[in-house]
Formats: structure tokens, sequence, C-alpha cells
């Protein structure tokens, strides 16, 4: 099963701010899914899924977070990385660009790449990790047809 919807729920400090943040980056506000505690920032493009990225006050978000659970500091700790691809290397620094005009923090990038692709990470307003990846559309048509990274099968 394809999914049609991805929802990233995502707890912020300061929602105004946080809903700034994602507009420059390309999301756009869904009033139907956004209230005073929670904004629905929306990121569609033709016939891939769309992606949701659902953003919380702290106090919203507890109410979602099943018990027992504490909410991670996102600034000090990873507990993800939302990864968004690029058509080219030059959109993943575009991308990057957009972020660290934002107010986003712009990771240094990796001493070492995986040959034929190219990414780089970059924080939000609250330290959420996002990366924007491109990869050579020869490694994707591999990895379609059941290759593995080295050329064999899996």
């Amino acid at each position: 099963m394809a999914p049609k919807l991805i929802f990233v729920n995502l707890p912020v400090a300061d929602l105004p701010a946080s809903i700034t943040f994602y507009e420059t980056m390309g999301f756009t506000k869904s009033a139907f899914f956004s209230d005073p505690t929670a904004a629905c920032m929306i990121l569609k493009d033709s016939d891939q899924p769309t992606i949701h990225a659902m953003l919380m006050t702290a106090s919203k978000f507890r109410e979602w977070t099943p018990a027992g659970r504490s909410i991670t500091d996102a600034k000090n700790s990873a507990q993800v990385i939302l990864s968004l691809s690029a058509e080219s290397r030059e959109e993943v620094e575009m991308t990057l660009e957009k972020a660290r005009g934002a107010g986003g923090k712009v990771f240094e990038p990796l001493k070492k790449y995986e040959e034929g692709m190219y990414w780089r990470s970059y924080a939000d307003l609250d330290g959420h990790v996002w990366e924007s990846v491109w990869v050579d559309s020869k490694i994707l048509k591999a990895a379609e047809q059941g290759q593995s990274c080295s050329g064999g099968e899996n």
C-alpha cells in the first residue's frame, strides 16, 4: 500500500515563528487542520505523497504523546532525520540557503558521501533535523530493479 499522505508531528516553542519558517521552506498552511495550538503545513508536489508537518505547541503535542513518553529536546538530541528528495545537487544547496535565511541552522557537510548521492542537513527553529538529498537517477533505477548498493541483487 503506497502512502498518499504523510503526517510528521513536531512540537514547537513559537508557533507563529515556526509557521513562517515552514512557509519559507515551501510549505503552505492548511486552515482546516490548524488552530491556535497547531498548524498543518503542507508540502505537495505533483503525484508524490503529500507531506503534512503538524506543528504543535508543547501542550498540544503532549496530548498526542503516548503515556510514559517524554518529549525530546530537539536542540540537544536527534530522534529522527526527516529527508526530502531534491532534483539536483544545486537544489540541495538552494534548500539549505532557504533554511539559513529563515533562521534555521545549517550543519557542516559530511566528510564523505556515497557515490551518486549528495545530501545536507539543517534544523528548523526548534532543532528538528531535516535533510535535502539528491540521488543519481541510475542509483534509483538500480534500486527499483532490486539491486543492492554494490550492484548485486538484494
